[in-house]
């Protein structure tokens, strides 16, 4: 059985699962947060967006190592 091709590009595709269900839980929790307390939504928007950026970085350097390697 022969493997072809860069095995890189298939582990950085397991790698983007781990954020993309990261972001899935950081918008629909915060969502579900504002829907129980709307005065608090200002404050939960900014976590949720710097939660948002903190996780793509995960996906992003996985991207770049993928090519690095």
């Amino acid at each position: 059985m022969d493997i072809e091709g860069n095995l890189n590009i298939i582990g950085y595709g397991l790698a983007a699962i781990g954020p993309g269900v990261g972001v899935g839980l950081i918008f629909g929790l915060g969502v579900q947060a504002i829907a129980r307390q709307p005065e608090a939504r200002g404050l939960l928007q900014g976590q949720m967006l710097i939660g948002f950026a903190l996780t793509e970085v995960l996906a992003l350097i996985g991207l770049v190592l993928a090519f690095i390697l």
